[in-house]
């Protein structure tokens, strides 16, 4: 590697952590926003909340790599082109080829991490991100309930409570259980409390009413075969994890699969057709996406470095280069969605990760093969003397 090299590659490398980690905090900050509340209001550690948001960060690493890749390509390349520095490279004997080659080593590196994060580290950190979610809605379902909300702890039972005290004290409680088909009950509390056991969370009643429809055995004819029963009591407990836990076993979703497992997924899980066709569109989006920060970078070398040098044309490189890489984000989105639903069409995913890099290199060597028109003859100089 020349000087020129490592002198480009620095301000590429450099500019990637930059771009890459700045983007991906300000992803991180906006999404960890609905955490917050758990840790202000609920008694969630900061620390649980910690590594709850972190364990979304590789997931937005491998999602911004291939467009920070770009960005940093064509900026740093642009600017470079303004102050003519590639106008005196160029004068030295420098091809665009070997120009463009700190740029193409870049996105190698981009490629290569985007491999790490979708083929491991992705999955690894979804799958530890869905057990905590899990574990917060199953053994933790004190932090759900909130003051003055309707809280649906689970799909069959709602809790209200109009006061928290900050000994965590519900005051006013109200309790809807349909877990039981056909005999829903309400129970009306002055306060409770919500404790952890070994079964997971339970919620401590005093001083209520419970109200549960019954179901009349031999009922007479004409009469209503429902009938209200109701209950006064001093101290009652409801078992809240028997609402979140529906099942034992968490369904796994495709983000945590590896990918032998989207492609070949257990026939024991029961899986429907739809959703082994999003697996493997899945599988093979991920396979996929890393080349994309190639083609991309390889598109943001084209623009800059082919076309006249023009003092002020930054702007314009600029506008183009992003405007091509926004239409072929588009372009993936909806090849993407059209391959999870039917995989028949799962090659336009490689197509799209691939032929924008291919033509980009093509562009940027002088189109060769392209027919150019011929220039106009000359005309032969008039003889001296003549009229």
């Amino acid at each position: 590697m020349t000087r020129i090299d490592r002198y480009i590659l620095r301000q590429l490398v450099g500019g990637l952590l930059a771009v890459t980690i700045g983007l991906a905090a300000l992803v991180w900050l906006t999404q960890s926003l609905r955490f917050i509340e758990l840790v202000l209001d609920r008694g969630l550690s900061l620390g649980v909340f910690i590594q709850l948001t972190g364990l979304m960060l590789p997931g937005f690493f491998a999602v911004i790599l291939p467009i920070t890749t770009f960005v940093v390509v064509l900026f740093v390349y642009v600017r470079m082109n303004s102050d003519r520095e590639l106008v005196v490279m160029r004068a030295a004997g420098l091809s665009q080829l070997r120009l463009a080659r700190p740029g193409i080593l870049l996105a190698l590196m981009a490629v290569a991490a985007g491999y790490v994060l979708n083929l491991w580290l992705v999955p690894l950190s979804h799958t530890a991100f869905r057990i905590w979610q899990f574990e917060i809605r199953n053994q933790m379902a004190a932090i759900l309930v909130q003051e003055g909300v309707f809280s649906s702890v689970g799909g069959d039972l709602t809790v209200y409570a109009r006061l928290r005290d900050r000994d965590g004290t519900l005051r006013g409680i109200l309790v809807h259980d349909a877990r039981e088909r056909g005999a829903p009950v309400t129970i009306l509390a002055e306060q409770g409390r919500i404790t952890t056991g070994p079964n997971g969370p339970r919620v401590t009643l005093q001083n209520g009413v419970r109200q549960q429809m019954e179901r009349v055995p031999n009922p007479a004819p004409g009469a209503q075969p429902m009938r209200l029963s109701v209950l006064s009591f001093n101290e009652n407990s409801i078992d809240l994890a028997r609402a979140t836990r529906q099942e034992e076993a968490r369904f796994r979703d495709s983000r945590e699969r590896s990918i032998p497992e989207l492609l070949h997924p257990d026939p024991a899980e029961g899986l429907r057709p739809r959703e082994i066709a999003r697996f493997v569109g899945e599988a093979h989006q991920r396979m996929s996406a890393p080349l994309t920060a190639l083609s991309f970078a390889l598109v943001g070398l084209s623009v800059a470095l082919t076309g006249q040098f023009r003092r002020h044309g930054g702007g314009l490189r600029l506008a183009t280069g992003i405007g091509i890489v926004v239409g072929l984000l588009a372009v993936g989105l909806t090849i993407g969605n059209l391959a999870t639903r039917d995989n028949s069409f799962v090659w336009l995913i490689w197509l799209h990760a691939t032929v924008p890099g291919l033509v980009a290199l093509w562009w940027m060597l002088g189109a060769p093969g392209l027919p150019r028109p011929r220039s106009l003859p000359m005309p032969p100089p008039l003889p001296a003397g003549g009229p």
